[in-house]
């Protein structure tokens, strides 16, 4: 199968288990060993959630006893980008009423537990023993005292095959999120300043205007005393600035925001499987 079908969900041979887990889980309800494996390929691409009801990941692939068919193991696609695959004891996984599934084992532990490699050299994607015991301790699974025996994976899509396998590899799935990343706001607060205006202004002065003596102005001039002294008095004017304010509005200011388009690289690590063949004349990739 291509590994690009299936919406995007990677499927392939299952995780081999040499010891078959115990049948059961701790929670109520019907456990995914009960249903069967007839819901196998409906689990493909379904989401984990801890009984807490915190999301884990997306179930990508699931693992079954070779000698029983029971499945034994859930590869979980966890991380920010969906780069980190754990495997999961079926035991204490079910499923919810939404269709979803759900597991007694927190997130934390399933993130944290052992990487195992595939042995790329054993048909199916085997696993040796001491691997799959360190994920026994590592989640405190229960064990049977039985023989040590192969489990072949199966792959969710379909029954197991004996003359193909299927070369799967892990893509980047990149993603975005809305965070905060400021605040802005308008304060307004007040200045002074000096300003200076040139402004016009008048004033008074006095000058001494001289006439001569006419027949337009004779009879003014004799009226009065002929000798004597006087005194007049002129009042002058002038014009000084007066200065106020007032307050006139002169603009109106707001915040707007506006979106812009960047481009950021983002790296990861992913894992290839290769596939070689051996015919004893030569090697290929």
């Amino acid at each position: 199968m291509d590994p690009t079908e299936q919406n995007d969900v990677f499927v392939g041979v299952g995780f081999p288990s040499n010891r078959r887990p115990s049948a059961g889980a701790s929670s109520e309800g019907t456990t995914m060993t009960e249903i069967g494996t007839r819901y196998f390929a409906d689990w493909a691409g379904h989401t984990l959630y801890h009984t807490s009801g915190e999301k884990i990941g997306h179930v990508e692939e699931l693992w079954t006893d070779d000698e029983q068919g029971h499945p034994t193991w859930l590869t979980v696609r966890t991380g920010l980008f969906g780069t980190h695959d754990s495997l999961v004891p079926v035991q204490g996984v079910r499923p919810r009423d939404d269709g979803d599934l759900e597991t007694t084992y927190p997130k934390d532990l399933i993130k944290d537990a052992p990487r195992v490699t595939p042995d790329p050299t054993a048909q199916g994607r085997h696993i040796d023993e001491s691997e799959e015991q360190r994920l026994y301790r590592h989640y405190q699974v229960p064990q049977q005292a039985e023989p040590a025996r192969e489990t072949t994976g199966r792959d969710i899509s379909g029954p197991t095959t004996d003359d193909a396998m299927t070369r799967s590899e892990e893509r980047l799935r990149v993603g975005t999120e809305q965070r905060e990343r400021g605040r802005a706001r308008l304060r307004k607060y007040v200045v002074t300043e000096t300003e200076q205006v040139q402004v016009p202004v008048t004033r008074e002065e006095v000058r001494v205007e001289r006439e001569a003596i006419t027949d337009a102005n004779r009879g003014q001039a004799m009226d009065g005393p002929a000798i004597s002294e006087e005194e007049h008095e002129v009042v002058l004017r002038e014009e000084r600035p007066v200065v106020e304010t007032e307050a006139v509005p002169v603009e109106r200011v707001r915040l707007a925001k506006e979106e812009v388009q960047d481009t950021e690289t983002v790296a990861g690590e992913v894992r290839k499987e290769h596939i070689e063949a051996d015919t004893g004349r030569e090697r290929r990739a």
